[in-house]
């Protein structure tokens, strides 16, 4: 029997992708936002793709500042964007 493998919906776009496939940005108990490629912060959590368009598109929508219940800041777009960067090379 084959393993199951955990589906999230990334914000931005709305599709679903395995989790293993998305960035969890978390808004940690403390009210700071961070990226989490582990995923293993505590907090609450919202998906993204590693996609520079879901990035941007998320940013000018406000889909993390909803999906987290608080203010993002541009730099978290940026830090996000910056990963997906380093990623592609």
């Amino acid at each position: 029997m084959a393993k199951k493998i955990p589906m999230r919906m990334c914000v931005a776009c709305r599709q679903m992708k395995p989790k293993i496939e998305l960035i969890r940005v978390v808004k940690t108990p403390e009210g700071e936002i961070l990226a989490s490629a582990g995923a293993k912060v505590n907090g609450r959590g919202a998906y993204i793709c590693r996609d520079k368009t879901c990035i941007e598109k998320a940013q000018k929508a406000g889909a993390l500042s909803r999906a987290l219940d608080t203010q993002v800041s541009k730099e978290v777009y940026e830090n996000l964007k910056r990963e997906c960067d380093d990623l592609e090379e």
